[in-house]
């Protein structure tokens, strides 16, 4: 009997170390991935600012284009119908002088005859200068564009150079979300935290609202667009889904906060859709954990 009581003393205390030491192991595991989640969002942070700098510069300017094309049709609706006027009066004034040359050209003398067909032609002269300096005018305005499209197209091309560096930072944060997952299946218990995914899920959403912005022939864009598909393979691996919801139709039931409905007229009436998503939704192994923040378009 005795013999049994001290085999269980035994028993007892090296399974309180054997715990003791699982328990350590998994500190010693789980402090380095802190400070290393840390570090990146730091870094994280950076990038974030200089994106939202390049976003704003790249909205501005596409403000900008918007802005300078309107004016542009304004112009040239403006030409069109001063060149209009114009040619009515010319032909108005020809029509008239024709009249009186045939009337009185027996009583006057020659050089009245060219006296009239010298003003003739100064108002022909005059017709011709106002349409070589409205075409100035135009190719003014088209060099201008153009100067602006190549802007657009610079920053456009630095967006997604730092979009590119964020992809790879987010690739980082997506291996530390699968030693996470490992640290996790020792300790079954134990929650997980979906923070750092959720993070990585709403830079994808950011980096995906600013590239349907772009122009398609953007330098780098479908490189940056590969990037992108191969974060959110990452992201389904681990247990993580992004369902697509930009251009689907909307309805009411569906789980999601709708922060404004814009009118639209070139949807058919009471139609509307999801235009824009400010915020993912995003599931965890098929459970929302997310819910998606979106604005709407709708036709009436």
């Amino acid at each position: 009997m005795k013999r049994q009581i001290t085999f269980a003393i035994i028993l007892f205390s090296s399974l309180g170390a054997f715990a003791q030491v699982t328990q350590e192991e998994l500190e010693t595991k789980i402090k380095p991935l802190t400070e290393q989640v840390k570090t990146l969002q730091k870094e994280n942070g950076s990038r974030k600012s200089e994106i939202g700098t390049l976003t704003t510069k790249l909205k501005s300017a596409n403000d900008s284009i918007e802005i300078l094309k309107q004016k542009i049709q304004n112009n040239t609706n403006a030409i069109s119908q001063t060149a209009n006027q114009l040619g009515i009066q010319i032909k108005e004034t020809g029509d008239k002088n024709e009249g009186k040359i045939t009337e009185v050209s027996e009583s006057l003398s020659k050089n009245s005859l060219y006296g009239i067909i010298g003003v003739l032609s100064a108002i022909l002269l005059t017709g011709l200068l106002y349409w070589l300096l409205s075409k100035r005018q135009q190719t003014d305005k088209t060099d201008f564009i153009d100067q602006l499209s190549k802007t657009k197209s610079s920053i456009e091309e630095s967006l997604v150079k730092e979009f590119g560096k964020q992809t790879e930072l987010m690739d980082s944060q997506l291996h530390l979300i699968e030693q996470q997952k490992t640290t996790l299946q020792a300790t079954p218990n134990a929650e997980p935290d979906h923070s750092l995914a959720l993070k990585v899920a709403s830079e994808i959403n950011l980096i995906e609202r600013n590239i349907n912005l772009m122009d398609s022939k953007t330098k780098g864009l479908k490189q940056l667009q590969a990037s992108v598909g191969k974060l959110k393979d990452n992201l389904s691996a681990n247990g993580y889904e992004m369902p697509e919801l930009l251009g689907k139709q909307f309805h009411q039931g569906m789980k999601v906060i709708v922060t404004s409905s814009i009118p639209d007229e070139n949807l058919e009436k009471d139609s509307e859709i999801i235009s824009k998503v400010l915020i993912p939704q995003v599931n965890y192994n098929d459970k929302m954990i997310q819910t998606a923040q979106i604005e709407t378009s709708k036709g009436y």
